[in-house]
């Protein structure tokens, strides 16, 4: 596209809310343009991230598992004994939220904490026999919602998209 070229612009399709007769009528929204924001890369990122949380969600919907909730397990799986700071620092967690992230893993049953020989103030962290074989199963699931992101924006792009964001993670 050359400088001077228009930018086209593509409306996003919205919610639709439903009229007192039940039918769908076209949301107040419909048709807003995005001027500049379509340009922006983080706003389209955003969007994108927005569907694939929406999508991964429903893809696990079955075994009630978040994305952070499986990015936390797969880290853990991959590297037992590791400290609940390493687990913060490597995924970009706070610490505050990554405790009661781990409560709530805890209490499922699919993790447990065990206090460190070295450093009493801090825990080393693996998944229980039930967490390991959940996480079998959470990767399956999560295999199928890369295939709808595969699906969505085509193999090439994916793999591009994720040479891309290789540095950030």
């Amino acid at each position: 596209m050359t400088a001077s070229a228009p930018r086209r612009e593509t409306p996003i399709p919205l919610a639709r809310k439903r009229a007192s007769d039940g039918k769908a009528r076209p949301n107040d929204a419909d048709g807003i343009g995005l001027d500049a924001l379509v340009g922006h890369a983080g706003y389209a990122v955003r969007r994108f991230q927005i569907w694939i949380f929406q999508d991964f969600v429903r893809t696990l919907a079955s075994v009630d598992i978040k994305p952070t909730q499986y990015s936390v397990m797969t880290v853990i799986g991959a590297n037992p004994g590791l400290t609940q700071m390493a687990v913060a620092n490597r995924l970009g967690i706070e610490r505050a939220r990554l405790v009661h992230l781990l409560d709530s893993l805890e209490r499922r049953k699919l993790v447990k904490r065990i206090k460190s020989k070295s450093d009493r103030r801090s825990h080393a962290l693996h998944l229980t026999a039930q967490g390991e074989t959940s996480l079998t199963k959470f990767k399956r699931l999560a295999a199928e919602h890369e295939r709808h992101v595969e699906e969505k924006i085509g193999r090439e792009n994916r793999e591009k998209l994720l040479e891309i964001l290789a540095g950030f993670t």
